[in-house]
């Protein structure tokens, strides 16, 4: 099944209140992971690519390649995005150009008229191309590709301004943060979340820094209207664990074990294993 835009998914989230895992990819190992793992759970799925991942796999055409060749060779048939994580609006129009389905413009450190105004010319060309857009207002903590937050939370008054542009999706800081979560983390303001959800109705709401929120406070989201859940933080914590435990008991050291097919193997299966207990919380398996 080719590459499909986030609309028809989130849409069907939104209205089923579950919410679809935006997994990011790094490499060969981490796509095809997510992608036997959401084939074999029924699930809809979107693989995220941060702008620092697209630079480190060789750019936005070889994941574009990379994702394509897997779809048709794993013969995948659930909904799958390909997505930009983060991007900016240089970094948006690459990705369109190289022919990712979605992309992600965070114009949230941008005064709220330029973040307007930048949104608006990529609504207009993700519309004439069938493209799903995401848009960000209230810059999400920690940091992502150089870009810095203090966990802020969004105006949902703006968040308003910014979903009325059309975007597909939108992102609002409601207190998350990237990375692991520190031990005097406030938690979410569900507050915030619901105030928002009020003044943007339908619209797919999409909540960042998904490792390390308690599974009541996913539940929670999702209930206030969260139809997207990014995950990456964890991924990469459970491929390390596995890679570290293989080297430590001296696998590697084994036969063949330093063949990177063996060597990488514990943190695929890891990876898959995060996969599948995130999308049975998120409640999308057998969604697709």
């Amino acid at each position: 099944m080719p590459l499909v835009n986030a609309r028809d998914m989130l849409t069907k989230a939104k209205a089923g209140h579950y919410a679809v895992g935006q997994f990011n990819i790094n490499n060969l190992e981490w796509t095809k992971a997510i992608l036997l793992t959401a084939q074999e759970l029924n699930s809809p799925v979107i693989l995220g690519v941060s702008e620092g991942a697209g630079k480190y796999m060789c750019g936005y055409k070889t994941v574009v390649g990379m994702v394509n060749g897997m779809l048709e060779e794993l013969n995948i048939t659930v909904p799958v995005a390909l997505h930009l994580d983060h991007g900016s609006y240089e970094g948006a129009l690459k990705c369109i150009e190289a022919g990712f389905s979605s992309v992600m413009f965070d114009g949230s450190h941008y005064p709220i008229e330029e973040n307007v105004e930048k949104t608006k010319e990529l609504v207009a060309i993700c519309n004439e191309k069938g493209l799903s857009l995401e848009a960000e207002v209230g810059s999400i903590g920690g940091e992502e590709d150089g870009v810095i937050g203090a966990g802020e939370c969004a105006d949902p008054e703006e968040c308003k301004k910014i979903a009325d542009l059309g975007v597909t999706m939108l992102a609002a800081g409601i207190g998350n943060i990237h990375g692991k979560y520190p031990e005097n983390w406030q938690g979410l303001s569900f507050e915030t979340l619901d105030a928002v959800q009020k003044l943007t109705g339908a619209m797919p709401l999409v909540l960042h820094g998904g490792t390390g929120i308690p599974a009541d406070m996913i539940k929670k989201a999702i209930d206030l209207g969260v139809s997207k859940i990014n995950v990456n933080t964890e991924c990469q914590l459970a491929f390390a664990e596995a890679t570290r435990k293989y080297i430590e008991a001296g696998k590697d050291q084994q036969g063949k074990g330093f063949d990177p097919r063996k060597l990488l193997a514990p943190g695929f299966e890891a990876i898959k294993a995060t996969v599948k207990e995130k999308m049975e919380l998120f409640g999308s398996i057998d969604k697709a």
